[in-house]
């Protein structure tokens, strides 16, 4: 979202084309960088104009940034016969590469960004009354969205590394927590956290189930049954509402 994705993504196809990088240990780092670029520039794209960063801005920039990144990751990948060999099997989005080691290898990074998403909690009930009434309540602006933005670049990198840019998971699992928890933050985000383990986790046992004895890859299975899902929501709720 944002182009955060498609920023991570294209990062990861700069390294396995430009450097090399054959690893996941060495894919997150790339990700991590194209993740903060790529949301950093949606965000002041975004924020351009008279009323500043707005949902509706934001949702465009980012789309912007992501057909922008998108056309440049498939310019480059098929200019570089190893990079599309290498890319288009992670860039379905599938669980079947990751083991325990590599989940141990990036788990510092998946809990700093799980401890500030959570410290960022409290900032984010307060942004969705607007900014004024943020800092009338105390808090820092500014700094809340520096470290929900980390908090994000972090979590999101890290999963696009691992298991490649699957869709509509980040999407989806945030409407369905807020249909339980409504939407305080500090229930929202870790009830989402779950619903989207436990989304993606039922869309590889799917995959695997309807196409045995093959595969059909997770990332494939939540873009099938998240599209018409996320147009629902959509269409059920107001802008106010999403």
């Amino acid at each position: 979202m944002f182009g955060v994705n498609a920023g991570a993504a294209f990062a990861v196809v700069v390294g396995i084309a430009v450097f090399g990088v054959a690893t996941v240990g060495g894919w997150v780092w790339f990700a991590l960088g194209g993740a903060a670029v790529a949301g950093t520039g949606a965000y002041a794209l975004g924020s351009l104009g008279r009323g500043g960063a707005t949902p509706v801005r934001l949702a465009l920039a980012g789309a912007a940034v992501t057909a922008l990144l998108g056309g440049l990751t498939t310019a480059l990948t098929l200019l570089d016969r190893n990079s599309f060999t290498v890319y288009r099997f992670w860039s379905v989005g599938a669980l079947t590469s990751v083991d325990a080691a590599t989940i141990g290898a990036v788990l510092p990074l998946l809990a700093a960004g799980g401890v500030l998403a959570a410290v960022s909690a409290r900032t984010l009930d307060a942004l969705a009354f607007g900014d004024d009434l943020a800092r009338s309540l105390g808090q820092r602006v500014a700094a809340g969205r520096v470290t929900a933005a980390v908090a994000v670049v972090l979590l999101t990198g890290t999963a696009v590394a691992l298991a490649g840019p699957i869709a509509f998971v980040g999407l989806t699992a945030p409407h369905m927590a807020r249909a339980v928890t409504g939407p305080v933050h500090r229930w929202l985000l870790p009830y989402a956290a779950v619903l989207a383990a436990a989304v993606l986790l039922a869309a590889d046992v799917l995959g695997r189930v309807v196409a045995r004895p093959q595969e059909l890859q997770a990332g494939i299975v939540t873009a099938i049954a998240g599209a018409p899902l996320f147009i629902a929501l959509v269409r059920r709720r107001t802008p106010a509402q999403l």
